[in-house]
């Protein structure tokens, strides 16, 4: 057989199969296979709940670059220690908190199982499998407490940490999720928050600020007068890889926020997501950029990284509703944000050191507030009543852990342990031993 005879040969059996495709018949076993729908709408939370808990990996990366060589290991280890303690918190209690019988403010007090009894005798209207669902809504609740891990970076113990990430996702997280995604009362009203704008970024921001701010900022971070004096991250290679990490994640994040792909709308819908998600990245870099050269004469590497960061914070409220140049402009003002947040707090004293809080907290509430502009289910006062509510929650209840584990057990490091690093103090190993101080190298 010739090229020619072989092509003309495939194309015939290309154009057979798109035939049988196009029918009526295939058609409409397609519409109404309700097992068909359960399988992709399965996959969409299984695949989607993958890239977002690559995410966890983006976080490690992008706090290790920027924290200090001295505790790169030890906040490498706080971010695969919060992922892990957080799944088992979401599994324990976490999840039927925030799903399970909500009326109105809280959901029930249970261990959380599986129950697929239904599909497996052939009645697939539940729509997805039961762990498909919960391991997606897992996978979100370790982002909130990376947020605040990045913020107290590097004068922080390990313990009083991890105790507070078990409250966080165990009991803080979920509550403020039965409000809205479980049902709850700003449901009721009306709340739009698509992917978690507020319910995720600003819940773990207004965590961290309240946290940094009991905390105290690190050692010689602020002069008497006023000065602010900068302590550049140990590896930004790294901490780029993972913004870029992060970026691929968020595809998931958004995406999978559709909660189904049985049918060409949610599909067309998964991809507008998509495209809006990546592009409110792009404007956000693109704004930091452009900002930072105006204001300091110089683009500023970290600025980019986190306005990448800003839009897509920005952007997860409402990712669903917007054009791709709406997409753009709600990231461009995210990555403006940024800029002018990350001083602020420095002039406030509060001591941020990857610019979560500025990230996630501003822009969560920016994202929230911008869904309107777009979507017209959604109202500006139902949506700063849902950031105010879950706001003040936030705070109050993390002020009393924070305020609890500093007068019992103590939540900062020693002085001597600050200045030699949290590697050396708590794990007792560094990451970069051949340029430590023990090092002939050195």
């Amino acid at each position: 057989m010739t090229i020619s005879m072989k092509k003309t040969g495939l194309a015939a059996v290309a154009a057979t199969a798109l035939l049988a495709i196009a029918s009526p018949a295939f058609a409409q076993d397609a519409g109404v296979s309700a097992e068909t729908q359960y399988i992709l709408n399965t996959f969409s939370f299984l695949f989607s709940g993958a890239l977002v808990m690559w995410m966890a990996a983006g976080f490690a990366m992008l706090e290790s670059g920027l924290v200090r060589t001295k505790n790169v290991s030890t906040i490498l280890f706080k971010n695969i220690a919060l992922f892990a303690v957080a799944g088992i918190m979401y599994y324990l209690i976490g999840y039927n908190l925030m799903y399970m019988d909500v009326s109105g403010w809280i959901g029930s007090l249970s261990l959380w199982s599986a129950d697929d009894a239904a599909a497996l005798g052939g009645d697939f209207s539940g729509g997805y499998s039961a762990t498909s669902d919960w391991f997606f809504q897992m996978v979100f609740v370790a982002t909130a407490a990376s947020i605040v891990s990045g913020t107290v970076a590097e004068r922080i113990k390990l313990w009083p940490f991890m105790i507070f990430v078990v409250v966080l996702t165990g009991v803080l997280y979920p509550i403020t999720g039965a409000w809205t995604w479980g049902g709850g009362w700003l449901s009721e009203m009306g709340f739009a928050d698509f992917a978690g704008s507020t319910i995720v970024h600003s819940v773990g921001g207004w965590a961290a600020l309240t946290g940094a701010i009991i905390l105290g900022a690190r050692k010689g971070k602020y002069g008497e007068d006023g000065s602010v004096h900068p302590m550049p991250g140990s590896n930004l290679p790294l901490a780029t890889l993972g913004t870029f990490v992060l970026w691929l994640g968020w595809f998931g994040f958004n995406g999978g926020s559709q909660l189904a792909m049985g049918s060409a709308a949610d599909v067309i819908a998964i991809a507008n997501i998509y495209g809006n998600t990546s592009m409110a990245a792009a404007g956000g870099v693109v704004a930091a950029a452009i900002l930072t050269q105006i204001l300091y004469k110089k683009v500023d590497l970290t600025m980019a990284l986190n306005g990448a960061l800003a839009g897509l914070v920005s952007i997860t409220a409402g990712p669903d509703t917007p054009t791709i140049g709406s997409a753009i402009i709600i990231g461009a003002i995210g990555g403006i944000l940024v800029v002018i947040a990350v001083p602020l707090l420095d002039k406030l004293k509060i001591d941020d050191v990857v610019g979560a809080v500025s990230v996630h907290l501003v822009c969560g509430i920016w994202g929230t507030l911008a869904v309107p502009f777009t979507n017209d289910g959604a109202s500006f006062g139902v949506q700063l009543t849902g950031i105010v509510a879950m706001g003040a929650f936030t705070i109050v209840a993390s002020a009393i852990v924070w305020l609890i584990l500093k007068f019992t057990i103590g939540i900062r490091l020693s002085e001597e342990d600050e200045a030699m690093g949290s590697d050396a103090a708590e794990l007792g190993l560094e990451a970069y031993p051949e340029f430590g101080k023990g090092s002939q190298r050195f």
